[in-house]
């Protein structure tokens, strides 16, 4: 694709990088086939064709609109058209660039610029996010029905085992996962305990930055990646911690992307590209350990199979490039994984994407659950917190954290 940057951007970071993927894409349109967004809207400019040609144009000095605007924030950044891409085209990375230029020619306006305002500001405080879920579930009955479904109920987490083993990770606990599910970690931290690893969760780590990132605060995600990036380094710098462990997937793509993020800034570009290398998705560590962990499967008793459906979240196959891992921990343990068609699809959780853009998600949540559910599985398993919640809102059948099943056999 040729490209003739305008001058706000010619020359920038941002406008090489721009530039840069721009000229990857050949026009193909291969990956109109597996945007959700295309195949529910039937429009161009709603797939990632269409929308890398709107950006193409404001950078290139054409007045961004409203319209422009609306077809980018309609995209849910699932990055399922960057696994289709024959080219390799960085999609998620230039959408970040455009919707940025886009939102600051078109400022928000009203409610919608509140409602944004309000989740980078809210979502990413974890002990504001903890204390207002359990108000929410105090008056649950009287929450409207939107805000009712981004309410859970409470899961009890368990006991999570004195750090005792010479073998460490870190996990991130992250901003809604600790008052959403906090069984999820502590599920992990028993599943590496009995593998002879203790995970910890280091005090002043919070929100990996995704939130606010995401809703156009890259300054805000930035600085919760430096955050993050600090509680860490001490364990790191001395060389007592293994890995960084990630239990949302949504979290680790993220985390993984600290040092791409962060490659400008003088003091931390080479501990963020060294937290990024020791980042790892549970499935990859568990991946690693799988004799250990087979070994003590077959040393517990046998139980009868369960009918499990996995849903792969997007930013677990799509964004982290993990495939097949968890399915075949999953079918290590003892459960029977029920076909899922188009497993490739979002649910339509997205991030904040479920608040701000209710419609869409619902269908492709519709949609997601009804391929889950064709195979009559008693439970649906996932990777991160955000599916997980965005999936049991709309179903009866019970969705959990795939390791929390995993756990549960080794118990």
């Amino acid at each position: 694709m040729q490209t003739n940057l305008a001058e706000f951007i010619k020359g920038t970071p941002e406008g090489l990088e721009a530039e840069s993927i721009l000229r990857t894409c050949v026009h193909c349109g291969f990956c109109t086939a597996t945007c959700p967004t295309y195949q529910l809207l039937g429009d161009e400019l709603d797939g990632p064709r269409g929308r890398i040609y709107l950006i193409k144009q404001v950078l290139e000095g054409r007045q961004a609109t409203e319209k422009t605007r609306q077809h980018l924030d309609r995209c849910l950044t699932c990055r399922s058209c960057e696994s289709t891409c024959p080219s390799g085209v960085q999609y998620g990375r230039l959408v970040d660039i455009g919707r940025h230029v886009v939102e600051a020619q078109v400022p928000r306006r009203g409610a919608d610029r509140v409602v944004r305002w309000l989740l980078k500001e809210f979502v990413p405080r974890a002990g504001l996010f903890g204390a207002a879920m359990s108000m929410g579930r105090l008056v649950k009955p009287a929450l409207p029905a939107m805000l009712k479904d981004k309410v859970p109920d409470a899961r009890p987490a368990g006991a999570w085992p004195a750090s005792r083993h010479s073998r460490k990770m870190i996990a991130l606990a992250g901003c809604a996962q600790p008052s959403m599910a906090p069984s999820i970690n502590a599920a992990t931290a028993r599943v590496l305990d009995a593998l002879g690893i203790s995970l910890v969760e280091m005090p002043g780590a919070g929100c990996c930055g995704a939130v606010r990132y995401h809703l156009n605060d890259q300054q805000g995600g930035l600085a919760d990646a430096r955050r993050n990036i600090d509680a860490w380094w001490p364990g790191v710098e001395r060389g007592e911690i293994e890995a960084v462990v990630m239990t949302a997937s949504g979290c680790g793509v993220q985390v993984k992307d600290y040092g791409h993020l962060l490659r400008g800034d003088a003091a931390y570009a080479d501990k963020a590209a060294r937290i990024s290398e020791m980042t790892l998705d549970i499935s990859e560590i568990l991946s690693r350990e799988a004799e250990a962990l087979e070994t003590l499967l077959r040393a517990r008793p046998a139980q009868a199979p369960e009918k499990l459906a996995f849903h792969a979240p997007c930013t677990l196959q799509h964004g982290l490039r993990i495939r097949g891992t968890v399915e075949r921990l999953l079918e290590a343990a003892g459960y029977e994984l029920t076909p899922v068609a188009d497993s490739h699809l979002c649910c339509g959780s997205a991030g904040t994407y479920s608040l701000l853009q209710p419609a869409l998600s619902k269908q492709l949540r519709s949609n997601k659950l009804a391929a889950l559910e064709a195979g009559g599985a008693g439970r649906i398993a996932s990777a991160n917190i955000g599916c997980i919640s965005h999936l049991e809102a709309g179903t009866a059948t019970p969705v959990v954290h795939w390791v929390e099943m995993l756990e549960a056999r080794l118990r």
